[in-house]
């Protein structure tokens, strides 16, 4: 019975192999969503073991966040690039659990980040979720909730008002564009804690901003911000 089973599974992996989401390659059969080589060859921070790292000194002077930091550096045409497109268009919620998994692998390594009580994803806009099907930084949140061992909820931060494309959008017409964008729900959840908001990429960091502020101006005690990628 098990050697059937083996070879059905052999079987349908010649029919349909399942396919690196970095590079597009057949995973062997005992890779699983990422093949070893573009795991070793992506492009890592150490962001996660300083406060003054580059995602962190974007922030200054526009939000008191406790920590920020991204893991991986986004580069256009990259290993990541591919990554981050098919967790956010391609339904491929996996990668974003596998990726937040090594996000919190990292961040139980960082003092900074011992004493977080509560992770909350970025909230898309109900339109955009209908749209899409799923929030791509709820799956981000879920794999770095099991390493961490912190509960997450997207509950507590909703997103109540659409917003214009921000691509062509100057920093500052960008953090224009988020204000009143965000609210919290359930205020007593989040009072006197210590939140991480996760996001899939950094650019501006106008959308963290808008969402640290209000978790903050809400009961917060700290706040801080953790994504997969930081665009350079």
């Amino acid at each position: 019975m098990i050697s059937i089973k083996v070879w059905v599974k052999d079987l349908l992996g010649l029919l349909f192999p399942k396919l690196c989401n970095a590079c597009g390659t057949p995973l062997f059969q005992n890779e699983d969503i990422i093949c070893t080589k573009c795991l070793h060859d992506l492009p890592f921070t150490d962001y996660h073991s300083y406060q003054e790292n580059r995602v962190a000194k974007q922030l200054w002077g526009r939000l008191p966040v406790h920590g920020a930091m991204a893991i991986l550096y986004f580069r256009k045409g990259g290993k990541v690039q591919s990554l981050m497109h098919n967790l956010k268009y391609n339904n491929k919620t996996e990668v974003g659990i596998f990726l937040g998994g090594l996000l919190g692998d990292r961040l139980k390594t960082g003092s900074i980040y011992k004493d977080i009580d509560l992770i909350i994803p970025v909230p898309l806009h109900p339109k955009k979720f209908r749209l899409r099907g799923y929030n791509q930084s709820t799956f981000i949140a879920q794999g770095t909730s099991e390493k961490m061992e912190v509960p997450f909820s997207e509950k507590f931060l909703l997103r109540s008002k659409a917003t214009e494309s921000q691509t062509k959008k100057s920093r500052y017409n960008r953090y224009e564009n988020m204000k009143a964008v965000f609210r919290v729900e359930q205020e007593e959840q989040i009072k006197g804690k210590h939140i991480l908001l996760i996001d899939d990429v950094i650019t501006t960091g106008a959308t963290l901003e808008a969402c640290a502020n209000e978790l903050l101006e809400n009961g917060a005690l700290k706040v801080s911000i953790a994504a997969l990628a930081f665009a350079e």
